[in-house]
């Protein structure tokens, strides 16, 4: 599912079907319909898989592939220069390049990280209302380091129920940031000293704020299951994260990357 901020930060979400893309703000509060085909096919080589490993790929690309190691759920645990990355090739591309320290507010205060291109889209893909670079850093492994750093005070997951349920109130990320810097300085300055002076950049960016197109949030959340319920249907109540709100439950599409998906899209 394609997301995209527009000027004023309000979502707009567009579901990719076969070739194409079908727009669906415009469909809030019509019926839709998901019947997976019974089919899951690796997002990496294609092959038919019976369960999907790692958001969509098949067993041996799971246990093969850089992109699906721990180390990118827990960058601090980087084994690159010891010799053991699975690509070092896609590693030097994708780790090795500047990533930033970010707070968001999706379901309350949180601290992340992710690669500096990858931005607003990782906020767009956790529902987050608001989004603030705080830090750069030269690779994923140092971003990690901060993050673990940060961690101590700040959580780094987000409550998808509370998300879902709109249950978030608007926060002041610019004290947020100052407060988190200024408690942490003896740690930030410790990892300065070991990676250098610039590895770790202070970001005086602009707070980010989004929309998204949500006609009535789930009192209860229920959560469809394609594994267990192959065909899901109901009126669209609205969009947020890579959640779909259904009047008779949600569902998170990322989870089902790489299942072949029958839409039927009213309009």
């Amino acid at each position: 599912m394609a997301a995209a901020p527009d000027a004023q930060g309000r979502v707009e979400y567009g579901l990719r079907v076969g070739g194409g893309e079908a727009s669906l703000n415009e469909r809030i509060g019509t019926p839709l319909r998901l019947e997976w085909q019974g089919a899951i096919h690796c997002v990496h080589c294609g092959r038919h898989t019976r369960k999907s490993y790692g958001q969509g790929h098949c067993y041996p690309c799971f246990k093969r592939l850089a992109r699906c190691d721990m180390c990118i759920v827990k960058p601090e645990l980087c084994h690159y220069f010891q010799g053991t990355c699975r690509e070092p090739e896609w590693g030097e591309a994708h780790c090795f390049t500047p990533h930033q320290v970010y707070l968001a507010n999706a379901s309350g205060l949180k601290v992340g990280i992710t690669r500096k291109t990858q931005l607003p889209t990782r906020w767009l893909d956790q529902g987050a209302i608001q989004g603030l670079p705080i830090l750069e850093v030269a690779s994923r492994q140092q971003a990690g380091f901060v993050e673990v750093l940060l961690k101590e005070a700040v959580s780094d997951r987000t409550n998808w129920r509370a998300m879902l349920r709109g249950e978030v109130d608007t926060l002041d990320l610019y004290a947020e940031r100052d407060r988190l810097l200024e408690q942490f300085r003896p740690g930030l300055d410790a990892l300065r000293e070991i990676h250098g002076d610039d590895a770790i950049r202070r970001l005086d960016a602009k707070a980010q704020t989004f929309g998204y197109p949500v006609r009535a949030f789930p009192h209860k959340v229920a959560s469809h299951n394609l594994d267990k319920a192959p065909l899901v249907e109901g009126v669209l109540e609205g969009i947020k994260g890579q959640y779909l709100l259904l009047d008779t439950g949600v569902i998170n599409l990322r989870k089902y990357t790489g299942y072949q998906v029958r839409a039927t899209l009213a309009g």
